[in-house]
């Protein structure tokens, strides 16, 4: 293996040299044992950048990178829940329209009945109490009709016995009564 020591000897040796390498050397001023300390020097600060400047850096930024992913998956998550819960609330109001719709089309066909049913009702009491006046009216009428009958034929039994000047027997103005009540009914 050579050693950083036997690298320096072989340039130094070809940079005293006539051949092509020690023009080169020569035209840009190349000092091998500087070059070579710097190349050391740059790999050195190199390994130590990539150990502790981008090592943590590329470590925090692929951190981020696997945040953002997760992230990313997590929003794909909830935008799935979210559509699901749309969907899941727009079927729960449907549903809650079609029961309103249904409550409502019971409720008015209950109305319907309830406002027939009574409306019969209403019709049955009236006819009800036009009958029961109807039978008192005919009572009263047949009341009034039997006192005035009455009251006739008093008034008919008291004008004979004034006329004739004789005192009338119940049969006597029964006979009279029935026949003047026939004759006005008649």
């Amino acid at each position: 293996m050579l050693t950083t020591f036997d690298i320096l000897a072989v340039a130094t040796a070809h940079a005293d040299s006539e051949g092509p390498l020690g023009e080169i050397t020569r035209t840009f001023h190349i000092t091998w044992p500087l070059l070579i300390s710097q190349c050391v020097s740059f790999l050195i600060v190199a390994f130590l950048l990539k150990k502790f400047a981008f090592g943590p850096v590329q470590a925090m930024l692929e951190e981020r990178r696997a945040r953002i992913a997760s992230g990313e998956e997590k929003l794909k998550v909830i935008e799935r829940q979210l559509a699901e819960s749309v969907q899941t609330t727009a079927a729960a109001i449907a549903k809650a329209n079609d029961e309103a719709v249904r409550m409502v089309e019971e409720a008015k066909a209950g109305a319907a009945t309830f406002s027939e049913q009574k409306a019969q009702e209403a019709i049955s009491s009236a006819q009800n109490i036009l009958a029961k006046a109807e039978a008192a009216a005919k009572a009263d009428r047949d009341r009034l009709i039997a006192e005035l009958k009455s009251e006739f034929g008093r008034m008919v039994a008291l004008t004979t016995s004034q006329v004739t000047g004789k005192v009338l027997t119940d049969e006597d103005q029964k006979r009279i009564n029935e026949d003047a009540l026939a004759k006005v009914e008649g």
